[in-house]
């Protein structure tokens, strides 16, 4: 997976001049990445273009202006993104209701060990999941996860977590743009 250079970074004033036409792309190449599985999980997986929308985002609205912070920006957003063959997302468990989710939060705890992106032929790829994301009770609602799918868009996703089972088919919209993903160097 391609990962955001330096060199595509702008300063955050002629960002600012330039956003609404870079939101047009971003919101679009997001919507395609979008993947809802069951109630109340979303996964959004990113590429190159929207990890260089995060750091331009957090640029702006923090100002940041020195080169060391700009490049710590780039490496904690090019860290969320998959390595070779891989794809990377952020997976948002969304449940509006407090008591609800800090439930969820609590009984779902394995979720990281039942989260699966399925391959044509039906093999299961369970996500790596970043350990600092999951507490010794609780998950966080936004996790970061990789899928080592080898270079092949999945056809599904799924959990098969205990009382949390679901399984979502990708669109081939949807699929096209992950393999592009995979394959953008």
């Amino acid at each position: 997976m391609k990962t955001v250079q330096r060199s595509e970074i702008l300063d955050y004033a002629t960002y600012e001049e330039n956003r609404g036409i870079f939101q047009k792309e971003v919101f679009s190449a997001k919507a395609r990445r979008r993947i809802l599985l069951g109630d109340c999980l979303t996964f959004l997986f990113e590429n190159a273009l929207t990890v260089r929308y995060q750091v331009q985002e957090m640029m702006r609205a923090e100002k940041i202006v020195r080169e060391k912070d700009i490049r710590h920006e780039l490496e904690t957003y090019n860290s969320i993104l998959g390595g070779d063959g891989e794809l990377g997302c952020c997976l948002m468990i969304e449940i509006e209701d407090p008591q609800e989710r800090d439930l969820k939060l609590r009984e779902w705890i394995n979720l990281p060990k039942h989260v699966y992106a399925e391959l044509q032929d039906g093999t299961k790829i369970y996500a790596r999941f970043d350990p600092a994301q999951i507490g010794s009770d609780r998950l966080s609602s936004v996790q970061y996860l990789k899928f080592s799918v080898k270079g092949v868009a999945p056809v599904a996703l799924g959990t098969d977590l205990p009382g949390c089972e679901a399984k979502t088919l990708l669109t081939d919209d949807q699929r096209a743009a992950l393999q592009e993903d995979l394959e953008e160097k």
